[in-house]
C-alpha cells in the first residue's frame, strides 16, 4: 500500500523519533526529526492517526497536528511500556507507541487547550510558592529554636517569631543572627504575596468559567478545587462514570486478587496526585466543619466515622466528591443536596 496511516512519535527537546506503518503494518517512515523539522514533516505527510505520550509538550504538539489535519492521540507512557520490545532506545519506544494507539482497549488523553494549560501552570506555580512559604517558616522555627526561642503552630505562633525577629533590642538574638532571620522574613513576605496573587488570578478564571462556577456549589470544593478539575479534565465523557474518574485520581483500594478471592489494600495512588491531595483536604474541612456544628445530613458519613478513622471517611467523601463533580460536568447539572438523607 505504501500509505502511511499511522505514526508514533517518540517526543524530546531537540531530536524527535517518528515510525510510520501502511495499512497492513509494514515500516514506511523510521527516522529522527529536528525540532525545526517536525512541522514540515507532518505538513507533507497525509492525514492519518499520530500517537504520541501524554509528557511534557505533547498538547502543545498535539495541537500543533491537529491544525495540520491529522488525528492525534496521546496515551499515558505507563500504557505504552508493555509494547516496548527488549532493549529502550528512541526508536524502540516510536514503535511501541506506534503499535499502542492502534489497540482498541488503549485508554487516551484529552488533548488540553492553551487556556486549561494556562490554569494549571496557575496550580503548579501557586504549589510552588506554597512549598516555599512552608520551607522559610520551617527554616525561621528552626534557626531561632538554636536560641531557645520557639512558639505554638499556627499562625500566631509565627508572628510572635517575627516579633522577636524584628525587636533589634532582644539580646537573645546575635547581630550577624539577626541579618539572616531578616533576610528570611523578607523572603516569606514576597512568596506570600506571590501566592496571593496566584489566587487572585485562579479566582478570576473561576468566576469566567461557567463548569467551574458549577462545581463550586458541591461542600468541600472550592474555587481552587474547582478550576483545578476543570482544567485536568478538558472531557468529562472520556470517562465513563464517576467511578473511572474517581480511579483516574487515585481515590479507590489498590487490588491484587486472584482466583476468585477480592485483596483490597490501601488506595492505589494513581492518576493525578495534585487533584487527589485538593479533593482530600477538600472532604477532611467538611468533616471537620461537620464535627463542629452536628450532622444534618449524610448519615452514611455519620456510620463510617463511628468505626473508622478520620481519614478513611475522607478517603471515602473525596471519591463521592469526585463521582458528584463528574456527573455535574458529563451532565451540566447543579449540584442538589441528597434531600432523602435528611435526618
Amino acid at each position: 500500500m505504501n500509505e502511511v496511516i499511522t505514526i508514533g512519535v517518540d517526543l524530546a527537546k531537540n531530536v524527535f523519533q517518528v515510525h510510520g506503518i501502511d495499512g497492513l503494518g509494514a515500516v514506511i517512515i523510521g527516522r529522527q526529526l529536528r525540532r525545526s523539522q517536525m512541522l514540515p514533516f507532518f505538513k507533507k505527510q497525509p492525514p492519518c492517526l499520530v500517537g504520541m505520550e501524554a509528557c511534557a509538550t505533547a498538547h502543545h504538539w498535539a495541537r500543533q497536528l491537529v491544525a495540520l489535519g491529522h488525528a492525534v492521540k496521546l496515551m499515558p507512557p505507563k500504557y505504552v511500556k508493555p509494547y516496548v520490545k527488549r532493549n529502550k532506545n528512541d526508536m524502540a519506544d516510536a514503535e511501541a507507541i506506534c503499535e499502542a494507539v492502534t489497540r482498541p482497549t488503549m485508554r487516551f488523553v484529552e488533548i488540553k487547550t492553551r487556556d486549561q494549560q494556562s490554569v494549571l501552570m496557575l496550580h503548579r506555580t501557586r504549589q510552588l510558592f506554597v512549598r516555599q512559604r512552608t520551607t522559610l517558616i520551617n527554616a525561621l522555627r528552626a534557626h531561632l529554636a538554636e536560641f531557645g526561642i520557639v512558639a505554638g503552630v499556627g499562625r500566631s505562633g509565627l508572628e510572635r517569631l517575627l516579633k522577636v525577629i524584628e525587636d533589634g533590642e532582644d539580646d537573645r538574638v546575635p547581630a550577624a543572627a539577626r541579618d539572616c532571620l531578616l533576610a528570611l522574613r523578607d523572603q516569606l513576605e514576597m512568596v506570600k504575596g506571590q501566592v496571593l496573587d496566584a489566587d487572585r488570578h485562579i479566582l478570576a478564571w473561576h468566576r469566567s468559567s461557567e463548569v467551574s462556577q458549577r462545581l463550586d456549589d458541591i461542600p468541600g470544593v472550592g474555587p481552587l478545587i474547582a478550576t483545578a478539575l476543570v482544567a485536568s479534565v478538558p472531557d468529562p465523557h472520556v470517562f465513563k462514570s464517576g467511578r473511572d474518574l474517581a480511579a483516574w485520581i487515585g481515590l479507590v483500594p489498590k487490588q491484587n486478587s486472584t482466583g476468585g478471592k477480592d485483596r483490597l489494600g490501601h488506595i492505589s495512588k494513581a492518576g493525578n496526585r495534585y487533584l487527589r491531595m485538593l479533593l482530600v483536604v477538600g472532604a477532611l474541612s467538611v468533616i471537620r466543619r461537620a464535627k463542629q456544628v452536628g450532622y444534618t445530613r449524610r448519615p452514611w458519613l455519620t456510620k463510617l466515622l463511628q468505626r473508622r478513622s478520620t481519614k478513611i471517611a475522607a478517603i471515602a467523601l473525596a471519591n463521592k466528591i469526585a463521582r458528584t463533580a463528574w456527573a455535574m460536568m458529563a451532565h451540566g447539572t447543579f449540584y442538589q443536596e441528597p434531600q432523602s438523607e435528611v435526618v
